[in-house]
């Protein structure tokens, strides 16, 4: 409406709109137990892609796009260049020991491609075989990417730093990294504390 106004000029104002709200983003994560499950559930070849985003975050398609130019088992990292990534930013990736374990068992089944299926690059993750694990694992309202709310929910119980939280899960906002808050009272409970303190002084002295 504004290239309409003020650049084609083929009205003489802009009206006004009013706009939808946005709906809340949701962050559905499962537990370790649940997650078991689901990789028990899984034949192979997907249970391994499905490890490798729990332990690093990765969304779907940096994973399942992932080259072995863009890891470095020696210095057990990965990376994601700008242009790959949805916020814009190069991400770099500690590998854990699962991630790395997992890389080692794809080692010469592709010379470009890290994850492939009967010698085939994987394309795609949300298969028959992923529904139909969610359902031996008895987990409902689940998609993929919610593997990545998963393995942020688990950082951030465990008491990671929300801005580091950020760096690792490569997001360019900070509110992105703020829905998973909630998720951290104990580390909330501390901060509260001081509170508790001043004002218990502050009774004492009266």
């Amino acid at each position: 409406m504004r290239k309409a106004c003020l650049e084609w000029e083929w009205i003489d104002r802009v009206p006004k709109v009013k706009m939808y709200q946005e709906p809340k983003r949701r962050v559905r994560w499962i537990t370790p137990k649940q997650a078991g499950a689901l990789l028990n559930a899984l034949p192979e070849h997907q249970r391994d892609i499905a490890l490798f985003a729990l332990a690093t975050g990765l969304r779907q398609s940096n994973v399942v796009r992932l080259r072995w130019s863009q890891v470095d088992l020696e210095r057990r990292t990965a990376w994601i260049a700008a242009d790959e990534a949805k916020g814009g930013e190069d991400i770099h990736v500690s590998l854990c020991d699962l991630a790395v374990e997992v890389l080692e068992r794809q080692r010469g089944k592709h010379a470009e491609h890290v994850f492939t299926y009967k010698g085939n690059p994987i394309r795609y993750v949300n298969t028959k075989a992923w529904r139909n694990a969610l359902k031996r694992a008895g987990i409902a309202d689940f998609r993929w990417h919610d593997l990545r709310h998963t393995w942020a929910s688990w950082l951030i119980q465990n008491g990671t730093p929300l801005y580091d939280l950020q760096e690792m899960g490569g997001w360019k906002s900070a509110a992105m990294v703020r829905r998973y808050a909630h998720l951290a009272p104990a580390h909330m409970a501390r901060h509260a504390a001081v509170v508790d303190g001043l004002l218990r002084v502050t009774s004492t002295a009266q």
